[in-house]
């Protein structure tokens, strides 16, 4: 039923200021509204509401993550933006942070300004 129409993200900030900042200036979404509930950004079309909070506690795995076709050179360019790449003790990876899955598929994770995980994904 729901497959026809456009999702939309969710994505907490304690700091809307910081996360604008974050969302468009570095990762370069298309920054739609600001209001007092949320901002809201688009990435080829899906929006994603970075919606203001006065706490929360960052899920400790992935909340948004972009399908990209070329994960090396995007996780380089962001990684020139002053972006860092989480490494995990139990996983095998490469210099760059990013972990081949056994089909074959390759990840990077990273994080926002309020420690949200996101990730950049090849399959």
């Amino acid at each position: 039923m729901l497959s026809k129409y456009s999702p939309i993200g969710f994505i907490p900030t304690m700091d809307a200021d910081r996360a604008r900042r974050f969302y468009v200036d570095i990762l370069k979404l298309q920054f739609e509204t600001d209001d007092q509930f949320a901002l809201v950004v688009s990435a080829n079309g899906v929006h994603i509401r970075i919606v203001r909070l006065k706490q929360f506690t960052p899920a400790p795995y992935t909340i948004l993550g972009w399908d990209v076709p070329d994960l090396l050179a995007t996780v380089s360019e962001l990684a020139g933006a002053g972006i860092s790449f989480l490494r995990y003790a139990y996983m095998q990876q490469d210099d760059f942070g990013i972990w081949t899955a056994p089909s074959g598929s390759r990840i990077a994770w990273f994080q926002d300004p309020d420690g949200n995980v996101l990730s950049l994904s090849q399959n």
